[in-house]
């Protein structure tokens, strides 16, 4: 019956070429599609085939190639090698001769000149070249699959070779896949077999074998990553590939025409012939290494006419998983940002992010805490980039915002049929994406307690299941996580568990919000002022009230202002300028600027709202800003020094007094950064200025009535 097979090429002329020989080869039997991403027609939804054969530089990642490629279609890769032919013009060139090799990217250019490398040619100077490369010195000529069209101008001689073609291997697969194992006896494809350049020793002896016995069986065995030995019905084994006898250390002079137990006493081979039942998997020693083996039954209607072990070393099935994973995962999982990125001169960012330099050179767990929108992601990808694990991928997502059974198979990946709507063939989760690099757990104070206790065991034992699955998997993930919320107190309320928060708290850092970073306010807005590519300043007015805003939504809120400030058409931003949302129920360290209403006094606006007036005749002042403390609330206080007067006044209004010990628990609940150092300061500062008593001894402190005062005057201003 007549197949279908699509191809899917990034450059339409190298789709093309492969799909050719995909029809000259496999003639009648298929018929051939082509589509190019390049030239559009690989985008959208395509139409269903038997096979698509798709190029590895086709798509950016898996989930883009899912979006055009029917979801119950098979799908494999391109695979292309050189031509004896090719191979032996090369060789005609003389020894030491410098050239070009012209590709239409860098990473092909490599792969090609890679390429042959293994096949042999070694005798040349090979220099990749692409589209934009700096031209090397002393190079007259190039050599080029194809693409002479960017080879660049003055190179005297281009020797021009064919495509690569598609391999042997390659060829193999798509007839298994399609069920034409027979046309691999063909004299089509051993010709085919025999003009495709290979420095594969098994491959060569298992096509000669092949040809020599007249059995297709013998290449199936061969070209396995898997070892394979078969028993005929009466135990005797008739087939046994170089992997197996690898694994099993058994020369092929003691394997012919005996039988499988006396060679292999550890294989249940008499059991699966007697209870004609797959022999599931279970991992045995041989030769001081773990190997996983199963014993699977041959059945011919209701007769049991055989069996085939299989042999997989542990180090050899988690090898393969890596290269899969290189190939396929890391696509689109990679970190964007480094510490230079972060944009900020104030004392608290500074310090954060030399805390997280030190933190990034570990492998241990991080804690980022802050409040939302403090740019708590871009630090996570500035740490990862800066650690030992920057070539690794770099995994990001909000567990907060999906459900339990959808965090769960998103996280640890799922098989087939573990329930409804999952996807043929299952899917890896992201701890799997995530191997060998960094996964970041945003909001991980959302998560359930049946999600904490996996997530537990994933940390103390670096192994994961897939759900539905029996299998595990060994991962080697680092973990972030980030939290708006104080993890401490939930671990009180039993909504967080304790071993899991040590777990993951081992290297805590803060995330200082906006209000608390000073000028950074105006970097910030410098630099979202160049992303819009639209210019404008702030005048002092404006300045002074954005220094005193409280910024709710912090870093992200900041950019919304900017892109408003952007399309507001005007210079030089003044207070009518301010977008609306922001002027309505904000909280300020200033005046409340809610229905606040600008009339003409004289030579002097005045601006007129709910906690006073302020004047913009020159220089702005708040209102209450003229006191009797000699112009105290003038000053520019420090967030730790109003949250310490905070606690005083409270103790205060309570009757009691407070010590440092209170104070420094009451900012670790509310996970605000003050020592016991910073504490004694500005207890001390207070009470120079005459705002607090300090107690000795166990006696504690008590504000003062201008203590007392000066607070409340901030709150009417607020």
């Amino acid at each position: 019956m007549k197949k279908t097979i699509s191809v899917v090429a990034l450059d339409p002329r190298a789709g093309s070429f492969y799909a050719d020989e995909i029809q000259a080869l496999f003639g009648k039997y298929v018929s051939v599609r082509m589509y190019s991403v390049r030239d559009g027609s690989a985008m959208g939804h395509l139409e269903q085939a038997d096979l698509f054969v798709v190029s590895t530089d086709a798509f950016d990642t898996t989930e883009e190639m899912q979006q055009h490629i029917p979801a119950d279609c098979q799908v494999m890769g391109i695979e292309v090698s050189y031509r004896w032919s090719t191979i032996q013009k090369l060789r005609e060139i003389p020894k030491g001769t410098r050239a070009l090799f012209v590709n239409m990217t860098l990473k092909m250019a490599r792969e090609g000149i890679t390429q042959l490398e293994h096949l042999g040619v070694n005798h040349l100077e090979l220099i990749a070249y692409y589209p934009g490369a700096e031209l090397a010195e002393n190079v007259d000529l190039a050599v080029t699959p194809d693409e002479e069209r960017y080879v660049p101008k003055g190179i005297r001689q281009v020797i021009k070779l064919p495509h690569r073609s598609c391999t042997s291997g390659m060829m193999i697969e798509i007839a298994l896949r399609l069920g034409f194992e027979e046309l691999l006896e063909t004299r089509e494809f051993q010709a085919y077999f025999l003009s495709m350049a290979t420095n594969d020793y098994s491959f060569g002896h298992m096509l000669e074998r092949s040809t020599r016995v007249e059995s297709r069986f013998d290449i199936l065995m061969e070209i396995l990553d898997e070892g394979l030995i078969g028993i005929n019905e009466k135990g005797e084994i008739f087939a046994c590939n170089e992997k197996a006898r690898e694994i099993t250390r058994v020369s092929p002079n003691l394997i012919a025409g005996r039988r499988g137990e006396e060679v292999f006493p550890y294989i249940p081979f008499r059991k699966c012939l007697e209870t004609r039942t797959v022999q599931q998997a279970q991992v045995i020693n041989v030769g001081g290494t773990n190997v996983n083996l199963t014993v699977i039954p041959v059945m011919r209607q209701s007769e049991c006419i055989g069996a085939f072990a299989t042999l997989q070393r542990f180090n050899d099935v988690e090898k393969r998983q890596n290269e899969l994973r290189s190939q396929l995962f890391h696509k689109g999982h990679r970190a964007k940002y480094t510490f230079d990125d972060i944009v900020g001169q104030s004392a608290g960012i500074c310090r954060t992010k030399e805390i997280l330099k030190r933190m990034a050179l570990t492998e241990s767990p991080v804690l980022l805490i802050g409040e939302t929108g403090t740019g708590k992601e871009l630090f996570t990808h500035a740490v990862h980039s800066a650690s030992k694990r920057s070539d690794g991928p770099f995994v990001a997502i909000n567990v907060a915002a999906m459900p339990e059974n959808l965090l769960e198979s998103e996280l640890f990946g799922y098989e087939e049929g573990a329930f409804t709507g999952a996807k043929k063939g299952g899917r890896p989760g992201l701890f799997e994406f995530a191997h060998t690099g960094t996964l970041f757990l945003d909001e991980v104070e959302g998560m359930s307690q049946a999600m904490q206790i996996k997530l537990l065991r994933v940390l103390q034992e670096r192994e994961i299941m897939r759900v539905g699955g029996n299998q595990i998997i060994h991962v080697d993930v680092r973990i972030i996580a980030a939290t708006n919320e104080s993890l401490e107190k939930k671990v009180e309320e039993g909504s967080f568990r304790r071993d899991l928060y040590y777990r993951i708290n081992t290297l805590p850092a803060l995330i200082p919000p906006l209000r608390e970073r000073g000028n950074d306010i105006f970097l910030l807005l410098e630099r979202f002022a160049g992303e819009t590519q639209r210019k404008f300043s702030l005048s002092p007015q404006v300045k002074q009230i954005l220094a005193g805003y409280s910024w709710p939504g912090n870093i992200r809120e900041l950019h919304n202002v900017a892109e408003y400030f952007s399309y507001t058409g005007q210079e030089v931003i003044r207070p009518e300028d301010l977008p609306p949302t922001f002027l309505r129920g904000r909280e300020m360290t200033g005046p409340d600027w809610h229905g606040a209403a600008r009339q003409k006094s004289g030579r002097n606006a005045v601006w007129r709202a709910e906690g006073g007036e302020v004047r913009d005749g020159g220089a702005w002042t708040w209102p209450g800003a003229e006191t009797e403390d000699g112009g105290g609330w003038q000053r520019t206080r420090s967030m730790e020094f109003w949250f310490v007067l905070e606690q005083l006044c409270r103790a205060a209004r309570e009757g009691r007094l407070i010590g440092r010990e209170s104070i420094l628990a009451a900012a670790r609940e509310a996970v605000f950064p003050l020592s016991q150092k910073e504490v004694r300061g500005l207890l001390e500062e207070m009470e120079r200025e005459g705002l607090a008593k300090i107690g000795r001894g166990r006696g504690g402190s008590r504000v003062t009535p201008a203590g007392m005062e000066l607070w409340k005057k901030r709150q009417i201003t607020r």
